[in-house]
């Protein structure tokens, strides 16, 4: 799955409605009607830690990061868990948010 196939459906789970892809060079989404004090701005969980922390908490994931294994798992609570795993390098904070994009992109999956 591309990094906009997981927004989007990332964005999906969280209720977000997109408005428009931006080619911008960090990519992300301009994101419409999302939470009123976000409006009209660039979305992108991947490389925004406030972003993927608001996901996190929309979605009641909850995430565990060993630093010893390298590795982040963040999971949905729900009663169909749904989760991602991701392994990394020196940068924990990048797979931390890569692990909620993937577990929201899972979510998101799930309801078509």
């Amino acid at each position: 799955m591309t990094d906009r196939e997981l927004l989007e459906f990332a964005a999906k789970a969280a209720g977000i409605t997109i408005s428009t892809w931006s080619n911008c060079q960090a990519g992300g989404f301009l994101a419409l009607d999302c939470m009123p004090e976000r409006r009209d701005r660039f979305w992108d969980p991947i490389i925004d830690d406030g972003d993927a922390l608001q996901l996190m908490v929309k979605l009641g994931l909850l995430v565990d990061v060993w630093l010893q294994q390298k590795v982040c798992i963040a999971s949905n609570q729900g009663e169909d868990l749904v989760g991602a795993r991701v392994e990394f390098g020196t940068d924990h904070y990048a797979a931390t948010r890569r692990a909620i994009v993937r577990a929201a992109a899972e979510i998101g999956r799930g309801m078509e």
